[in-house]
């Protein structure tokens, strides 16, 4: 069922959804595994059919503890379904740094599902931008990516102050796929 519905929206929007498939479970692990109940609240752009979603709840972060921005609307309606009690706020990611997502806390991490490869390098940098808004000190962004390399471009990493490192790479997800931590720059 789930992989259905992903394949319509890709079908629909194939540079916004950037795969036919919903990520697996290798992929899933993977991307959540530095990830665990301390990190809350947790942030997940692009949840989609909430495979992330559930590596989440699976490494003891709290349901009410994670925040998903969905741009998809039937995407979004579902994922109220499965995680009631997740904050769901359907919207374009390129728009979190106008959006109050938790008052005066923030988040320890942000896990991203969204397909950065298709994106522009002006909404890349939007992105970036608005999720280390929400994240605390010292938090994280985890990007996955279908390519050789990171999928931010260097100019924009050292134009935010970031820095990245590969954690790792599964075989097991179709296609196969890397992950990124990307943080900020420790100062000298």
């Amino acid at each position: 069922m789930d992989g259905m519905n992903f394949f319509r929206a890709w079908l629909n929007d194939p540079l916004r959804v950037a795969s036919v498939t919903p990520s697996g479970s290798a992929l899933a692990a993977l991307i959540t595994s530095e990830i665990s109940g301390h990190s809350a609240p947790v942030v997940e752009l692009g949840p989609g059919t909430g495979v992330f979603t559930d590596a989440l709840l699976a490494r003891g972060v709290a349901e009410d503890q994670i925040v998903l921005i969905e741009y998809g609307r039937n995407f979004a309606a579902k994922l109220a379904e499965r995680f009631p009690s997740a904050r769901i706020f359907c919207m374009d990611a390129c728009r979190l740094r106008h959006v109050d997502l938790f008052g005066e806390g923030h988040a320890g991490a942000l896990v991203s599902g969204l397909p950065m490869l298709s994106m522009s390098n002006r909404k890349i940098m939007a992105v970036l931008e608005g999720g280390f808004r929400h994240l605390k000190p010292g938090g994280a962004f985890y990007q996955f990516t279908y390519g050789p390399l990171c999928p931010v471009p260097r100019q924009i990493l050292d134009r935010l102050g970031l820095e990245t490192y590969r954690i790792g790479g599964t075989l097991a997800n179709v296609p196969p796929a890397s992950v990124y931590r990307v943080t900020r720059r420790l100062t000298q």
